[in-house]
């Protein structure tokens, strides 16, 4: 089991405004489908890393970019724009810091993996 850490800034607030909204009852339609995906991908991440859904695999150029393997794992499939949830293991041993939410950036285009955004581990990476 691992525990689940979330990058910063992006990803601590996108989870502390999703989650603030769930509890007020103010989420929209959209809203509401991201919090449930990204809620359900958290735990399958927490649980197995490599579970089937998640389809989790490295994504070369950003390992590259960012100096650490990273990972892209399925928020959902066979969907236009279809969300994809990146990844790393770390900072500490048992635990994984989720970096960023993206549509799928479409990597067979040019630079694809260059438009992906990605979230600061935290304060242990100074």
């Amino acid at each position: 089991m691992f525990k689940i850490r979330l990058g910063v800034p992006e990803m601590e607030a996108l989870w502390a405004d999703l989650s603030g909204k769930a509890k007020s009852g103010t989420l929209g339609k959209d809203d509401e489908k991201l919090y449930k995906k990204f809620g359900k991908a958290m735990a399958l991440l927490a649980n197995d890393p490599r579970h089937p859904g998640l389809k989790s695999h490295e994504i070369e150029a950003l390992t590259h970019r960012y100096g650490l393997k990273v990972w892209q794992a399925y928020l959902e499939n066979k969907t236009s724009g279809a969300g994809r949830i990146y990844w790393v293991y770390g900072p500490e041993s048992g635990e994984i810091t989720v970096i960023g939410i993206e549509p799928h950036p479409e990597d067979k285009k040019k630079n694809g993996y260059e438009k992906v955004r990605l979230s600061a581990i935290g304060k242990e990476e100074a």
